[in-house]
């Protein structure tokens, strides 16, 4: 062993990757901000360096991020949220969150710039490659727990896994398995043009777990684009394999994401549609719901309840032993004499959904019930709009400049209408935690798309979707940051990147996968998917750029 050791070449795999930069994802990329603020640090000591190289001309990082920090300092002296004592602790939370994208995207680019571009491809191989086993754990302790090989098909347990068993594959990050779900799109795209076809059906099959009918659609398309203008033999014939792998999993593996998507679509786009869910669900006695959904004065019911009711099992058993009944079950064959083992009853009680609020819904009902005058669409004060939550979020967002047409240029300022800060300073544990003391619910917020987002997502897991979710970064920029906010996006972020269309590879898919991907979440807040993103497009540019050490030289 010692022997072995002695002739590992350390020198060698210390070269292979950029590790720092395998930290900075691995870490940074974690859904948490506890993990993500002490790893940016800890890159920050270990690289010290700030000189960004924000500047009109050939700026060295997308000028975006220094306009998202100003737009809202002056867009302040039109909405006057300073007004409310509250709201400097969400102004300087929101700014902190522009300042830590800095951040990231700053050790990114000096990863790029200082490291040939074979090794920042060695780490991101290795970065897919440990997505891929925490992916495949997800769904080992998914079986274990379920001991089904398939739990996309288990409907006990009250239904939690079924078709709901892709939102607990989160990969690396631990957030949502639309992360996932995105990260793995990348991969697909990243490895089909870089022909590794390993790693491509790795990625594929991780995004399929995810069960994200979304990106899956998304990348059909692409997979559409490339098949007609950027594909060669071998790549038509990898993206081939993608599709029988979807058709499959469609098929074989999850075949109630037909119905679902179907579904979807009739009611996204059946204007005589109402929107609807399928009702599979019974409201089960109190002694067989679970702890989780029931409150203190609820558990002392249930555990009442199971009192006597074990009084009354003792006292039926003491009888039975009494009066002994002698049977004997029959055996069930099949006609060619096969034994057929008994199968559980789909239509018990634990196989369907559960109808009663589960405990994360309770609060949201609660904050209903005493804030109705505020929210017309969750109280059902007024008619529910039959459209997808997404459709209506950007109805609401017109509405409210066609009523306040001064605020269209600065926005209504950050968090105070459509955002992740929006959500996570209301009090509700709606996109992580806040101190309570500094809560903070703007009248538009509250609404508008808070009101929206109640409606939704205070009811059963069946209408807790992306097409009902108000999340949009496009939403959120409008919004928060005028037509200002907007247009800086698209000519100093997107064009920032795709300038360089003429000679990227795998950027320009994995580009127009983001710009669609942006519509359905706060990606910005997020600080997940659009670092890997960065790095991607970064890389891409540098090596098909015979001009990269003159224009992205570190200055």
């Amino acid at each position: 062993m010692i022997s072995s050791l002695k002739g590992f070449d350390w020198e060698k795999w210390r070269s292979y990757a950029d590790w720092k930069l395998l930290i900075l994802l691995v870490f940074f990329l974690n859904v948490k901000l506890a993990v993500k603020i002490p790893v940016i640090v800890l890159i920050y000591i270990w690289q010290f360096d700030f000189r960004f190289g924000f500047r009109l001309k050939n700026s060295r990082l997308p000028l975006f991020y220094l306009l998202a920090l100003l737009i809202p300092i002056a867009g302040l002296a039109f909405n006057k949220s300073y007004l409310n004592p509250n709201y400097a602790a969400v102004f300087l939370t929101g700014i902190f969150f522009w300042i830590l994208c800095i951040l990231a995207i700053h050790q990114v680019k000096l990863s790029v710039e200082s490291h040939q571009t074979e090794t920042i491809h060695h780490t991101l191989l290795l970065f897919f490659i440990i997505n891929a086993v925490f992916s495949a754990g997800n769904l080992l302790v998914i079986i274990w727990n379920t001991s089904e090989l398939n739990p996309y098909t288990y409907q006990g347990q009250f239904q939690k896994y079924f078709i709901s068993t892709g939102d607990y594959i989160k990969g690396i990050t631990f957030d949502t398995s639309v992360t996932n779900a995105v990260i793995n799109a990348f991969g697909v795209i990243y490895f089909l043009v870089r022909k590794q076809v390993a790693m491509l059906l790795a990625c594929m099959v991780c995004l399929l777990l995810t069960g994200s009918n979304f990106i899956n659609i998304l990348l059909l398309l692409i997979f559409l684009y490339l098949f007609i203008l950027k594909s060669n033999r071998d790549q038509k014939s990898m993206i081939l394999a993608c599709l029988m792998f979807l058709v499959v999993f469609m098929a074989k593996v999850s075949p109630q994401n037909n119905r679902y998507v179907a579904e979807t679509f009739k009611d996204t786009f059946d204007k005589d549609t109402v929107f609807h869910y399928p009702d599979k669900t019974v409201i089960l006695p109190i002694a067989q719901r679970p702890d989780s959904v029931l409150n203190s004065e609820e558990r002392k019911i249930k555990t009442a309840t199971l009192f006597l009711d074990s009084l009354s099992l003792a006292a039926a058993l003491e009888e039975k032993e009494k009066h002994p009944l002698v049977s004997q079950k029959p055996i069930i064959r099949t006609e060619q004499g096969t034994i057929v083992m008994p199968q559980a009853d789909i239509h018990s009680a634990t196989y369907q959904s559960l109808k009663v609020p589960l405990a994360p819904q309770k609060p949201l009902q609660h904050f209903i019930s005493l804030h109705k005058r505020w929210l017309p669409i969750s109280s059902n004060a007024i008619a529910v709009p039959t459209l997808p939550g997404k459709a209506t979020a950007l109805i609401q967002t017109l509405k409210f400049y066609s009523q306040h047409p001064a605020r269209i240029f600065l926005g209504d300022g950050m968090g105070n209408f459509s955002s992740k800060l929006a959500f996570r300073v209301s009090g509700l544990s709606i996109a992580g935690g806040f101190p309570k003391r500094y809560d903070y619910i703007s009248n538009n917020f509250m609404q508008n798309h808070l009101d929206l987002y109640l409606n939704f997502f205070s009811k059963r897991a069946d209408y807790h979707s992306l097409t009902n979710s108000p999340f949009s970064v496009y939403d959120q920029l409008m919004s928060e940051y005028g037509l200002t906010g907007l247009i800086s996006f698209l000519i100093f972020y997107w064009l920032f990147f795709a300038r360089h269309y003429k000679k990227l590879t795998y950027g320009i898919p994995i580009l127009l996968l983001v710009t669609a991907v942006l519509f359905v979440d706060y990606w910005f807040e997020q600080l997940s998917i659009l670092v890997l993103f960065e790095l991607l497009l970064l890389l891409n540019i540098k090596e098909t750029n015979p001009e990269n050490s003159k224009v992205y030289g570190h200055v």
